[in-house]
């Protein structure tokens, strides 16, 4: 199988109509089960029987999905290509008791979710998205993509220390957001709001899952539009590629005659450590590879061989060298934005690439066509960490840690080279096609 330079700028372009879909980690997954559905994938449930069938298949669970694509030919011991990300980012999440506020302002109570650069979400229009679940026991995705939230700074003229001290935010007192004008807070008004604006009747919920986002929509930014400025590209964008590229794969001509199950796999709650049933450190992905080798008439030995031929790119986001903290950096490692994806190293296993690893990266890069470079951290610097060694670790499985290069990570807008995406989903494409 040939691999085309299947992506191009038009891939920058559904990037951004991705990001704007997706403003909770329910929303990206329900976006990407949409998108593989178009290229022919169903989904299976967890508590029905699994079949042995080829084709494209996918498992939905909360804010994570795992896809995979058995070929005609594939056996029960046939290795998985896995491509890697994850659905959450950094943001305000909604407490269970939401309804607050003080001296005539109403409140939302928040409850500061992963890492966020919290400077980044002041006096930023807020909107609000997520999952709302009903009596029934089904649940409903909401989101108010309009301006209802604020968190508002307080001004200089009230905090001069700032100028020479910088600003210090407490996560409890400076991070409420306001939503409206009110001396009595009134226990439901949030939630009942939520129930008007989605239809339901009132009672119907009871349990969410709610997030603030920035409704400012994506864009190109620069003289030549040569950047991308948007929210959650940590890690939206690897989900993307992620899922473009599996889609690119099963629907390709000579996608029977895969030597390899080709995977996708996003995951929430990395930010705060994938610790969760949906999450990199839970078994979910191991469940679906497993199940699939049984479906297919396997056994155990069958599952340790398919598992010990597998190989994993975990994509996550990574740094460009920041023009104004150059020192920051690696000296020799300055990775840069539209320069092609990056290979993230850490000897210390932050990262879980290796030299085999990243022989097997070099590789689909080069059948691809795309340039690659390679990121790791400064020494005096604390270094970052994926899904990736989770994964290796979990599973017994050979992984790799790559990415897109972006500024202003965490922030509730980051910034990335236009070209990067679809660098990225040509070398997934390569990568899956083996």
């Amino acid at each position: 199988m040939s691999t085309p330079a299947r992506f191009d700028r038009g891939h920058s372009d559904d990037l951004m109509t991705f990001l704007a879909a997706s403003p909770s980690p329910y929303h990206a997954v329900a976006t990407a089960a949409e998108r593989l559905e178009k290229a022919g994938f169903r989904q299976v449930e967890e508590t029905d029987a699994w079949d042995g069938s080829t084709g494209g298949k996918y498992v939905q669970r909360g804010g994570a999905i795992v896809a995979w694509y058995v070929p005609e030919g594939a056996s029960a011991h046939t290795p998985y290509r896995i491509v890697g990300a994850h659905t959450d980012s950094p943001n305000l999440r909604v407490k269970p008791k939401p309804d607050a506020g003080a001296h005539g302002w109403r409140q939302v109570a928040v409850e500061i979710y992963g890492g966020p650069l919290l400077n980044s979400w002041l006096d930023r229009d807020l909107g609000l998205a997520g999952r709302l679940s009903l009596r029934d026991g089904s649940t409903r995705l909401v989101n108010i993509d309009r301006a209802l939230l604020r968190v508002p700074q307080l001004a200089i003229h009230m905090d001069r220390g700032v100028i020479a001290d910088g600003l210090k935010l407490d996560k409890q007192k400076h991070m409420q957001p306001i939503w409206g004008l009110g001396d009595d807070v009134h226990e439901g008004d949030l939630i009942t709001f939520l129930e008007e604006e989605s239809g339901l009747t009132p009672g119907d919920v009871t349990g969410w899952d709610l997030m603030t986002h920035p409704i400012e929509a994506p864009s190109y930014l620069g003289r030549d539009r040569d950047l991308i400025a948007g929210p959650r590209m940590d890690n939206l964008l690897s989900v993307h590629a992620c899922t473009a590229a599996l889609a690119a794969v099963a629907t390709a001509d000579g996608a029977d005659s895969l030597p390899y199950i080709p995977v996708l796999a996003a995951f929430d709650h990395e930010e705060n450590g994938s610790q969760s049933d949906t999450g990199a450190d839970g078994p979910l992905l191991g469940s679906v590879l497993e199940r699939s080798v049984f479906a297919r008439g396997g056994t155990y030995e069958d599952r340790a061989r398919a598992f010990a031929g597998t190989v994993c790119l975990s994509s996550d986001t990574g740094h460009a060298v920041h023009p104004n903290y150059a020192e920051r950096h690696d000296p020799t490692h300055h990775p840069r934005a539209n320069g092609g994806p990056i290979l993230k190293v850490n000897v210390n296993n932050r990262y879980a690439t290796d030299g085999a690893g990243r022989a097997v990266f070099a590789a689909a890069c080069e059948k691809a066509g795309v340039p690659f470079q390679s990121f790791v951290s400064n020494n005096a610097m604390p270094c970052g960490t994926t899904i990736g060694p989770i994964t290796a670790a979990r599973h017994g499985i050979k992984t790799v840690d790559i990415g897109v290069a972006i500024l202003s990570m965490h922030s509730v807008r980051e910034l990335c080279g236009a070209d990067d995406p679809h660098l990225l989903a040509n070398a997934l494409v390569a990568f899956l096609e083996g």
